[in-house]
Order: C-alpha cells, then structure tokens, then sequence
C-alpha cells in the first residue's frame, strides 16, 4: 500500500485580503489531480464507520473509490442515491463533527477530505452539462404537500418524487431554498449552487411554488383535502432578542433581517438590486455560533472599518464552525470573548453610539456541557458602534402551529413529534427540520427529511397513523 498523506490536501482559497472586497466564494475547489489524490488518502475501511456519522447515510468509501480511479460521473450518481443536495452540503455541512470525526484515518492523521471531495464531484457534474436522472416508477396516484423549501422539505420532496408520488413544495418566498438563500451568504454557498440543485428536483417531476404562505394563503386542514399527506419544514426564522435597554435603538438589527437583505435580496448589489441595506463602520455582531460568523464576514464585505463579534464564552465554546472562525480572524474580525452586552446608548436621534458591556468568567458546565459564563462584579465597559447584529439563535414561526387545530407545539414553538416517524400530533401531518429540533445544521435538516420520507411512504401505503 502506498504511503498514506498524514495531511488533507489543501484547498486553494482567495486571499483574505481580496476577499473581503468581493462576496464572490471563498474557497475555490478541489482541481481534478487534487480530488484524486485526497481520495486516495482513503483507507476503505471494511467496517467504514465514517457512513455512521452521516445522517443521510452516504456511501462515503464507495464515491472516495470511484473518485480516486477517476470515475466522477459514477461517483455523483451514487452520492445522489442519498444525498440530492451534494453541491451545498460540500460547502456548508459540519463534517468535522459527522463523518470526518467518525474517520479511521482521522486517529492518527488528519481525516480525509470527505466534505471537499463531495463538493468537488458536484461541481465537476455542474461544469460538465446535464446530469444524469434517475428512472422513475410509474405516477402512484399520491399526492403530498411540502411546506417550506429548505434543506428538510427538498429531502422528503426529492425522496418522494423519486418514488412515483406527486409532490408540490409550496414556498413562502420569492425564491425557493430557505435558510439556504435567505440565510447563508454568497461567499459561503453561492446562490447559483441553490438554483441547480432546486433545478435537480424540478426535472425529477418535484413542483415548487413561491410566494405562498401556509396559515394564510391556505391553511394544514385546507391542504389535507386535497393531499393525501402534508410535511411541514418551515425552519425557524423567528430571531431572537436579548430584551435589554435600548434593544429598539436605530441601527440594531436581527441576524435574520440583515442576512435577508444581504443574500436574498441581494443587497450588497444596490442600487442594481433595489434593497438597501445598513453599511455601518463599526458594527458589532452579538453571538458565536455560524450565523454570527456570516454577520461579521458580511459587515466587513459592507465596509466596516470594524466588525466586532461579542461573545460570552470563549472561543473554545464557540459553537461555530472552526473554518469559519478561522476564515472571519483572517478577515481580520475583532473577537470580544467573556462579553456581553448590558445595555444600549443612542444619540439624541435614537441611533445607537455605544454598548455597555460586562465581562464574564466560566464556571461549571451547564446542561449544554459548555462551561457557564458568570458576570464579573464592576467590570462594565463601553464599546462604540454605529450598527449592532443580534446573532442569538431563532424559533420557528408560530403561524403554522397558531392555524392549525390538533397540532402541538412545545414552549420553544418546535412541534411535537415523534421522533422514529416525524409524526405530528395532528393526522397525516409529519415534520423535520428546524421547526422540530430549533436551530440546528443544514444535513441534520436532511436526516430528519429523509426519516420522515420513509414514514410518509408506509403511511401512503398502509393509512395507518
């Protein structure tokens, strides 16, 4: 056996200095004698516990196989066996702590590229044309409804489609792909990455409409009439605030609304798209999980002089990714760790200058397993601002559960469900996603649609609940 690379092969990225210039994508992807060579760093292991980590149980040594003897064609089909979002999941899915971790070569060396690789068979699918669609079974008859077209609703619209089933994703936007468009910025998912992989599941018969709102264009029990089944993927885009003073300020804003205008309305093109946006030159981002990180990142491509990240815990809690972490401090992102915002000062016209802040110190592990931030006594400070993004995590939005009898909420605003079958408490209704788990990862999303994919499947064929 040849002698294995202890190290990932490197992925050529802008320079930082020239990226924060652009939203154009930072890194560029695996070349073809890159892509087989990390794949060759491969153990195929004969009990591969790297599949174990995936939640949408890719074959991961059988595409690393094909990649390395150079079979890229084969190597997308057989991903696309499980996974119909490979493009995006490439880029923006946590495979450090999934199948990377889970990775044999990962005890001794550093774990293969498997998140790389899968990009790179994706976007070598893309460059080279049409893609190759699988045989679909006969029409059943079936009908199903998805509400919501980010990562859960495009899992169970394309694994049910893929089965003969009439499938619509209605679509509350202007644009399908939820978090995926609205949420992750151009420079970490480009959005034409979105299109094609949507494009994917219309050409496999998948229906997608826009601009309609469940619970106020139609509601759950209007929907049942005419589908035999409905799954609700809505994710969670309610944010979250801190209710401290002066939390209503000028200037401060959700990470929902800023990101919104940012990605999805293409702000960072005005006047050529027609969104404004805010451009702020100190602008503090409260938060360190991955949507803090694309704040920060963004505000800086804005033009901020500063783009300050506030966070209570240390960088060693942060529960961002660590390429993000390490991609905003060489963008050159300040870092206030052990720090918390208290209140908010404004200016005579309501526009906020400053935020008082107070440090803290970490103490014992709270049910999170991280260790629990405590205030220090008398250790408030002042940092000056012109633009503030709250980047504290998100809820689902209420309509669906507030016009929908029979279907149970908990205090969180996530739906009851069972988790084996992603079954609501209201009949034929199943869920994933976000609005099940709250804020979590774009392939969690994706193992949750493909867990109620198949539930949708027996209750199709048995009607039993």
């Amino acid at each position: 056996m040849a002698k294995v690379s202890p190290k990932k092969t490197p992925m050529p990225e802008q320079p930082a200095e020239k990226r924060i210039e652009n939203f154009e994508e930072v890194p560029f992807g695996y070349t073809d004698e890159m892509a087989i060579a990390e794949a060759k760093r491969c153990l195929q292991c004969k009990n591969p516990i790297c599949v174990q980590g995936c939640p949408v149980e890719v074959d991961i040594p059988g595409f690393i196989k094909l990649i390395a003897e150079g079979d890229f064609r084969g190597s997308i089909n057989l991903i696309k066996e499980n996974n119909l979002l490979p493009a995006v999941c490439g880029r923006v899915c946590p495979q450090e702590d999934q199948c990377e971790k889970m990775c044999v070569l990962g005890k001794k060396f550093e774990p293969v590229a498997i998140g790389r690789l899968e990009r790179f068979v994706a976007d070598w699918e893309s460059k080279h044309g049409e893609c190759d669609i699988p045989v679909i079974p006969p029409p059943t008859g079936k009908k199903i409804a998805v509400v919501g077209s980010g990562p859960a609703g495009l899992t169970v619209a394309g694994d049910l489609a893929k089965n003969g089933h009439k499938v619509t994703v209605l679509e509350a936007l202007h644009k399908p792909g939820g978090v995926l468009v609205y949420g992750i910025p151009e420079f970490r998912l480009p959005k034409s990455i979105v299109q094609q992989e949507v494009e994917y599941l219309e050409k496999i018969g998948v229906e997608i409409v826009t601009n309609f709102i469940v619970g106020r264009t139609r509601t759950i029990d209007e929907l049942l009439e005419e589908y035999d089944a409905v799954f609700l993927g809505t994710g969670a885009g309610l944010p979250w605030f801190m209710f401290i003073p002066g939390e209503n300020y000028k200037g401060i804003y959700s990470a929902n609304e800023y990101l919104t205008r940012t990605n999805l309305m293409k702000a960072y093109r005005f006047p050529e798209y027609d969104t404004p946006i805010v451009q702020g030159k100190k602008v503090a981002i409260i938060g360190g999980g991955n949507v803090a990180m694309d704040s920060a990142r963004t505000a800086r491509r804005l033009g901020a002089e500063e783009s300050i990240v506030i966070y209570r815990r240390s960088k060693k809690e942060m529960p961002a990714r660590i390429e993000e972490i390490e991609h905003a401090e060489e963008e050159g992102i300040i870092f206030n760790f052990l720090t918390s915002p208290e209140k908010y000062i404004s200016n005579d016209d309501g526009w906020v200058t400053d935020i008082e802040c107070i440090k803290y110190e970490l103490g014992e592990p709270d049910p999170s397993g991280r260790r629990r931030p405590i205030p220090i006594k008398d250790s408030n400070f002042k940092i000056s601002v012109d633009t503030v993004v709250i980047a504290i995590g998100n809820s689902p939005n209420p309509l669906v559960a507030a016009t929908t009898p029979g279907l149970d909420s908990k205090k969180d605003g996530t739906l009851e469900i069972d988790s084996k079958s992603m079954k609501t408490t209201k009949k034929g209704v199943f869920a994933a996603g976000d609005i099940a788990t709250g804020a979590a990862t774009v392939i969690l999303a994706m193992g949750g649609g493909r867990i109620a994919a198949r539930a949708i499947e027996k209750y199709l064929e048995t009607g039993e609940w």
